[in-house]
């Protein structure tokens, strides 16, 4: 059984990123939801659950390993790892990508006090179960370890360094880019504001300035463009391939970055931000100034947060990468960046990976 998501989105404008926290929704919007949150906890994976530790169970018999990792979302796949350690006993690492009870859309989702229970059951068995907890921020990590009061590893995402091996192309604009998903609840207003103004106040600025939206961009952040008087110098250039989008992000004089508009969201760094930072180019995120995003580029130097309503940073920001372009003066790389490489995210994770197996033998001897 499965619930068709396509349908939570059913009458949304053409061009919308739409999210389950976005407008009023129809009828079904509404009931699929209900479906969704109620009748698979903690996700429409939870139906994956029966059948994989029956498959598991009999192919590790035959293919022995020596660790098991689950990774989630979606966070059924850590009950699939509960159930197979437990049958099993091999060493069991649980990897959270995203919280599980915390996750911001959760809120969102008409959820009965019995779900919610289910959830925090699941969550708390998970975690008081694995022999190791994995996740990928500071601020996860410190939200795990609260609520299982035991240590949680910390390896972030990263990025390839072989993506950045080629020189960057020179800009002949002042392009401000955006990849990846741009969904409303993202809408920098603050951001197009101050474009705006300075736009107005700043003729050699306007001539130069280029807005290159990569990716799929919400309508209503095209309008927001638009209303700003911003629509003829942005480019909406909707997918590109994986080396097409680091290109643009190298030859950019500006990464923008805002979060969603959503205090939950505070843990949680987005992918994009670790080929952000390999690209060397200034990042300006908009979002929780006291978040794991804002934590990252004020340690490494590779950017600048702006809360939300903050046209004085934004400001700041836009002009100093200006000054940068008009001299040619290239942005001063950041700190640390470089441990945010695949190859020694690699080697931390075979470290950890050791660790476990070392452990499990011991215990097992």
């Amino acid at each position: 059984a499965s619930v068709d998501i396509k349908s939570l989105t059913a009458g949304a404008r053409e061009g919308e990123v739409t999210e389950i926290s976005s407008g009023k929704k129809s009828f079904k919007q509404r009931l699929s939801l209900w479906i969704r949150g109620n009748l698979f906890v903690p996700d429409p994976r939870v139906t994956w659950l029966r059948p994989s530790v029956r498959f598991l169970c009999k192919y590790l018999k035959e293919h022995p390993v020596d660790v098991i990792v689950t990774t989630g979302p979606p966070q059924s796949m850590h009950l699939i790892g509960e159930k197979v350690h437990a049958k099993t006993g091999i060493p069991w690492i649980a990897d959270f990508r995203d919280p599980w009870t915390q996750m911001y859309y959760l809120k969102h989702l008409p959820l009965t006090r019995c779900s919610w229970n289910k959830l925090y059951r699941q969550e708390s068995r998970v975690l008081g179960s694995c022999t190791a907890i994995l996740t990928v921020t500071p601020l996860m990590k410190a939200e795990f370890e609260k609520a299982s009061g035991r240590p949680v590893e910390l390896i972030t995402n990263g990025f390839d360094t072989d993506d950045y091996k080629a020189p960057a192309a020179v800009p002949g604009e002042f392009c401000l880019v955006h990849t990846g998903l741009f969904s409303a609840d993202g809408n920098p207003l603050v951001l197009w504001k101050v474009l705006s103004e300075l736009s107005a106040s700043m003729p050699e600025l306007r001539e130069k300035l280029r807005i290159c939206l990569a990716g799929r961009t919400d309508v209503g952040i095209k309008e927001a463009i638009a209303a700003a008087g911003l629509e003829a110098c942005t480019t909406d250039m909707g997918y590109l391939s994986h080396a097409d989008a680091v290109a643009l992000q190298r030859s950019a004089a500006l990464l923008l970055l805002p979060l969603r508009q959503d205090p939950q969201y505070k843990p949680i760094l987005p992918g994009k931000l670790f080929e952000y930072l390999a690209s060397g180019v200034q990042i300006l995120g908009i979002g929780q100034t006291d978040g794991a995003m804002a934590q990252v580029l004020s340690e490494s130097g590779a950017g600048v947060t702006a809360d939300w309503d903050d046209a004085a940073t934004v400001r700041n920001t836009i002009l100093a990468a200006w000054e940068r372009f008009c001299s040619g003066t290239p942005f001063p790389p950041g700190k640390g960046v470089e441990a945010y490489s695949r190859k020694a995210l690699t080697a931390r994770l075979a470290a950890l990976l050791e660790k476990v197996t070392r452990n499990g033998q011991e215990e097992s001897a």
